[in-house]
């Protein structure tokens, strides 16, 4: 799978979607039913957003283009439901030329949004009451105008783009990037995070600065670059990379560095794509590749995975294990389509298969907060919500259509699993739920990050998180 980006600065790149904007504008109503991944837009025209469906939506920029970024967990609170929010992430650029990269360090904060119900009271209800529709709309327009984020930046010098970067688990200051030189590199960011975290309003021209550091880390004995990149959940420093030429090494940390094993896990037949370790057993990771299938290693045993099994006909680019559920394991490939397998099931894993998207799964992650939800990009500009515990219901449909107002033009063949279509970006790479913000996406595209949090998948949530958590404290 071809993963580059055009290499332009997404700060100058002229955003075709409204939803994408950093000022979005209100929906006055689309002229006709638009199929997303289907219909192109033509010269002038410019999709637009319902801001109903979005409790927080906006756009942000570190410069250039970047392919990858990681969360990084801070100690603000495990789970924040209430705004306004903050959230740290690292991100790795992809420029022009190669000395011009960088990892961008940031924090985002001011992010206020508003709490709305998945369905207005006045379309259950039948009110028409226009004056309160209206200042209800002016309320919304006023709130998306003045409550905008702040952005503080930190760059710190990368040889050649970054392809993949991951935060550890246990110390989110610890980074580890995957360079397009072939080099794998561990960073110690303390330093750069520190300092956003106390600082007020950014300084001129600060976000501009590039500084050099030196890694920790580097690694120089895969054979070719890759994008394979995982740390362990359950052993703090362990860490594996895959390359393009079928590699996958083991990381083990020291009490002052890593050692990395030079003999490889070869067991596929074409690049590795991704990796996911185990959320509950401390040896196992698994891997998926070019060659379709996805394997399931034990870090004792290096000449054949566990397990192996097809996953798809074409490229295995990513694969997402549930941490909620830790038999499933869902996988995106180059068709455009996405499964779940379920691994108690060893000759036939396969749990559900979905053809919705038009190109290439470039991104699958499940939700941190509900088992049964995860999201997608994919090259067809789309980034998707799905809650696989629904199944279409008849009458439940036709009961929703006669309280609405008008009636849903949704396609007959619209997976009754999707909840949630998000475009407004060109060239979606990866995104990441926010771990401790139930229902906050952030996404990464050619022209620049999205923050999202739609409406309707606040139902999926836990409704008393916090209480929930709290009680459990000893």
């Amino acid at each position: 799978m071809v993963r580059t980006i055009r290499k332009t600065k997404s700060k100058k790149t002229k955003k075709v979607e409204a939803s994408s904007s950093s000022n979005p504008a209100v929906a006055s109503g689309p002229a006709k039913v638009w199929q997303p991944g289907v219909d192109e837009l033509e010269d002038g025209e410019e999709l637009q957003f319902d801001p109903e469906a979005y409790n927080y939506l906006r756009g942000f920029s570190i410069g250039w283009s970047c392919l990858s970024f990681d969360v990084v967990r801070d100690q603000l609170g495990l789970v924040r439901s209430e705004f306004p929010h903050m959230f740290y992430g690292v991100a790795g650029t992809q420029a022009e030329k190669a000395p011009w990269n960088y990892i961008g360090i940031f924090k985002l904060s001011n992010i206020s949004g508003k709490k709305r119900e998945p369905i207005p009271a006045s379309a259950v209800d039948g009110d028409t009451d226009v004056d309160s529709d209206s200042s209800s709309d002016e309320e919304d327009e006023e709130i998306n105008e003045d409550t905008k984020p702040v952005l503080h930046l930190k760059k710190v010098a990368h040889a050649g783009g970054v392809n993949r970067i991951r935060s550890m688990t246990q110390k989110p200051h610890v980074c580890a990037t995957w360079g397009d030189t072939g080099h794998v590199q561990v960073w110690d960011l303390s330093s750069f995070l520190n300092s956003l975290a106390e600082s007020g309003a950014p300084a001129s021209k600060e976000d501009d600065i590039i500084h050099r550091h030196l890694p920790l880390k580097v690694f120089s004995g895969h054979k070719d670059e890759g994008y394979a990149l995982d740390w362990s959940p359950l052993v703090t420093g362990r860490l594996v990379s895959g390359d393009c030429k079928k590699c996958i090494h083991l990381w083990e940390p020291t009490p002052t560095n890593w050692n990395v094993d030079p003999n490889p896990y070869v067991g596929h037949t074409a690049s590795v794509e991704d990796l996911q370790w185990s959320p509950t057993e401390a040896d196992i990771f698994a891997s998926c590749s070019v060659d379709g299938t996805i394997a399931i290693w034990d870090v004792r045993e290096k000449n054949k995975p566990r397990m192996s099994f097809k996953a798809h006909e074409t490229d295995v680019n990513v694969i997402s294990w549930n941490r909620l559920a830790s038999c499933m394991i869902a996988s995106g490939c180059d068709d455009g389509s996405f499964s779940v397998h379920d691994l108690r099931q060893i000759q036939d894993p396969l749990a559900a298969h979905f053809k919705y998207h038009k190109k290439a799964i470039t991104s699958i992650e499940w939700s941190p907060h509900e088992a049964s939800s995860l999201a997608v990009t994919s090259e067809d500009h789309q980034l998707t919500i799905w809650d696989l515990s629904l199944e279409r219901d008849a009458e439940e449909e036709a009961e929703f259509r006669a309280k609405m107002k008008e009636q849903a033009n949704a396609p007959e063949d619209l997976p009754p699993q999707l909840l949630f279509v998000h475009q407004g970006q060109r060239d979606l790479k990866e995104l990441h739920w926010h771990p401790q913000i139930p229902s906050m996406i952030i996404s990464t595209a050619i022209d620049g990050f999205n923050v999202l949090m739609p409406s309707n998948i606040d139902t999926t949530i836990p409704g008393n998180t916090d209480a929930t958590m709290a009680s459990a404290e000893p």
